[in-house]
């Protein structure tokens, strides 16, 4: 093998590598799949709700499997078709820190906690040019898409559509509301506050 085939074959496993890693090719209906499959995946996991801080790896940190928030449903789902919304999330807020929610009494971004707060991943995707118009039909929301809520006592939600349909003919979704990640029929049980469908472009 001469040396500038063997610097394609490296070149060619390398790229295969690197593809691989970072999932299916975005916006197309593989990666669609993918992430839908990978939220579908966490309603068979046993996952306590808890959203305490924990200081996490950086970057693709995550807090134990057998935990999690309604954020890490998204968080993971992402994860598995290669993007790492905590890195993403940090990355941009250290850029434009003023952008964000100032809810928290934060002085700087904290990449342990800052992408599971879902008025940060709001901000995010809308910075992302990710959102879409809120709607109340059914027929306008996807699978892949994100939606967020405002729960009673004003506490803000966030779900991801599956391509599951359920008896009323609407989509349902992923969430988790404190019984662990669920597939329900959810998309307007609570007042609807964000509509997003995101690649990472």
């Amino acid at each position: 093998m001469t040396p500038s085939s063997l610097f394609a074959f490296v070149a060619a496993g390398l790229a295969a590598v690197l593809a691989q890693a970072q999932g299916p090719p975005r916006g197309g209906t593989e990666y669609v799949g993918a992430l839908v499959a990978a939220a579908v995946n966490q309603t068979r996991q046993q996952v306590t709700y808890d959203g305490a801080y924990r200081v996490i790896p950086y970057p693709n940190g995550d807090v134990p499997a057998s935990v999690g928030v309604c954020t890490d449903v998204i968080i993971r789902a992402y994860r598995a078709v290669g993007l790492d919304l905590q890195r993403l999330v940090h990355e941009d807020m250290r850029s434009a820190f003023s952008s964000y929610p100032n809810l928290w009494g934060l002085k700087r971004p904290d990449r342990n906690i800052d992408h599971r707060r879902v008025p940060n991943l709001q901000t995010f995707f809308t910075r992302r040019n990710a959102a879409l118009p809120r709607s109340s039909h059914a027929a306008d929301y996807e699978a892949g898409d994100l939606v967020t809520w405002r729960l009673p006592g004003n506490l803000p939600h966030i779900g991801i559509v599956s391509s599951t349909r359920a008896s009323s003919g609407r989509l349902m979704l992923v969430h988790n509301i404190g019984r662990g990640p669920q597939l329900e029929d959810v998309l307007f049980a609570y007042d609807v506050t964000g509509h997003y469908r995101y690649g990472g472009q």
